[in-house]
């Protein structure tokens, strides 16, 4: 089955899957999606926070409670099942891509044990 739509981008996608497990604040976000990423996206908070910002927007996201810690509140983000209907999607057309990008390395005799024999 072919996947419609463009592709998610890459903090999008990871910001989703921060918080496809449970409820995070911004911070913990941050953390997550660095730890899920190995490093290769780190959120600045400016950023972060908007992208948090137009999630919500588009129920894809939603606050799921506050708390005060420190005196500072501290905003807690959930998935919404539109987050979580879109972020399965974005998995599957990810899937997709990925395996018809492995079966013409490996048509073109470039796939060797999982990594590409290059020439």
């Amino acid at each position: 089955m072919k996947s419609k739509g463009r592709a998610m981008r890459e903090p999008t996608f990871h910001i989703l899957t921060a918080l496809a497990d449970r409820p995070r604040y911004g911070y913990d976000v941050i953390a997550e999606v660095a730890r899920l990423s190995e490093d290769r996206v780190k959120l600045q908070a400016g950023t972060l926070y908007a992208a948090l910002d137009r999630l919500s927007d588009e129920r894809l996201i939603g606050v799921d409670r506050e708390e005060v810690v420190g005196g500072r509140l501290r905003r807690y983000y959930r998935l919404t099942d539109a987050g979580g209907a879109a972020l399965a999607a974005e998995v599957e057309r990810m899937r997709h891509d990925a395996t018809e990008a492995e079966k013409r390395l490996r048509t073109g005799g470039r796939w060797a044990g999982g990594e590409v024999a290059l020439s």
